[in-house]
């Protein structure tokens, strides 16, 4: 009988919407042990380790880590963008005055914070390049927060918060690729543009079989790489292709959407959480919060990106360009601006690429880790909190108006 119960548990919570991000704080949690312990090394070490096959004509050959960030956030990325064209033809993102409200939410979310970290840092030639390391919001994480509240906000909010990521995330890949990217080798660029547009061709033709566009997918993934530019774009650029409709009969989009969902959300995620949050803490990191580069990154991702999201959803919602998801308000829009100051591994990333070629470059790069690391803890809790706060006060007021 104990059996019985504790399988029915078992299955009651990975069936539960906050499940994957419950699972996803235990990783970060396990990450930060390990970098911590004497198993860093090791586990480095492991990351580090080169798998996958080259030749003279075909190169595959990466470290675990590159797989991991560059290969199975893709998948994360299809999904999610699965999820956005679905809204975009039958849902939340349906209409243009819904659609563009993330897209200028998302625009204000990079320019706030990127003035406030060359306001500490536009005088420092040493750390004048970071400016790109607040701007960005780390798609995974800040979804997983989220999904910890369940069904406490709005189904449109997740859809906004997801939209406005996507785009986040695409002006930070834009970013690198012209302002942090020695190289970008465009022939690569047009093989992936040919096939994104037999994509197309297809969506065009009709035809509905998931593999035909999946296998041409992994094709584009594998140009886009080898051009220089973030791969998981691909993800991006195979969703907007796949064939839905707006009726409930089931798409071959919503096909792929219901397979991804559950190895995305119980394993992707998890091993993504446990290979990039493994910072380990090293003398002087807590004074290097106080340093300029320190403040232009906390504040820049904790303040900039809340005032700069809900600033520019205010401002077009107030021209009356955009509208607000349905049953949301602005409290809302203040929380999903707060998860949008999670910054972790694309920001981390731009921080690796920011300081090439200085003298202190390991110095730089310990302390943009702990900024990165303290403002989206920061943001993560006091997002989580204001949403989660706001429901229940909202439940209080129901329960005393019946």
């Amino acid at each position: 009988m104990a059996k019985l119960i504790n399988l029915k548990a078992f299955k009651s919570f990975f069936s539960s919407t906050s499940a994957g991000g419950i699972i996803l704080l235990i990783c970060v949690a396990i990450s930060l042990i390990i970098a911590n312990t004497s198993s860093a090394e090791g586990f480095n070490e492991f990351l580090q380790t080169e798998i996958g096959y080259s030749s003279d004509s075909i190169h595959l050959r990466y470290p675990i880590l590159l797989w991991i960030n560059d290969g199975l956030m893709a998948i994360f990325f299809l999904l999610v963008g699965l999820e956005i064209k679905r809204e975009i033809v039958e849902g939340e993102l349906s209409s243009l005055s819904q659609a563009s409200l993330p897209v200028l939410a998302a625009i204000g979310g990079v320019l706030v914070p990127a003035l406030i970290y060359n306001l500490f840092n536009g005088t420092h030639p040493e750390t004048v390049h970071g400016w790109g390391i607040p701007m960005a919001t780390d798609i995974a994480f800040a979804l997983g927060i989220l999904s910890l509240l369940g069904d406490k906000v709005p189904s449109g909010i997740k859809v906004f918060l997801a939209a406005l990521a996507i785009v986040d995330d695409l002006m930070a890949i834009l970013v690198i690729a012209i302002f942090y990217t020695a190289e970008v080798h465009f022939t690569y660029l047009m093989y992936a543009g040919a096939v994104f547009a037999l994509l197309i061709i297809f969506n065009r033709a009709g035809i509905k079989n998931i593999l035909f566009y999946v296998i041409p997918g992994l094709f584009i993934w594998y140009f886009v790489h080898h051009s220089g530019i973030h791969a998981t774009i691909a993800g991006v650029l195979t969703a907007l292709t796949l064939p839905t409709t707006p009726d409930a009969k089931e798409s071959s989009l919503e096909k792929l959407e219901h397979l991804l969902t559950k190895p995305v959300n119980f394993l992707i995620m998890p091993i993504f959480a446990i290979a990039n949050t493994n910072i380990t803490f090293e003398g002087g990191m807590v004074e290097g919060l106080a340093s300029n580069l320190g403040l232009g990154i906390v504040l820049g991702l904790f303040l900039g990106k809340p005032i700069g999201i809900f600033f520019m959803s205010w401002l077009s919602v107030k021209l009356k360009i955009s509208k607000l998801p349905e049953n949301s308000n602005w409290t809302h829009i203040l929380g999903l601006g707060l998860l949008g100051g999670i910054g972790f591994t694309m920001s981390i990333f731009i921080a690796l690429l920011s300081f090439k070629g200085q003298p202190n470059v390991e110095l730089y790069t310990t302390e943009a880790k702990f900024a990165i690391l303290i403002a989206s803890v920061l943001s993560g809790i006091c997002g989580y909190l204001v949403l989660n706060l706001y429901n229940k006060k909202q439940k209080k007021k129901a329960a005393v108006t019946n």
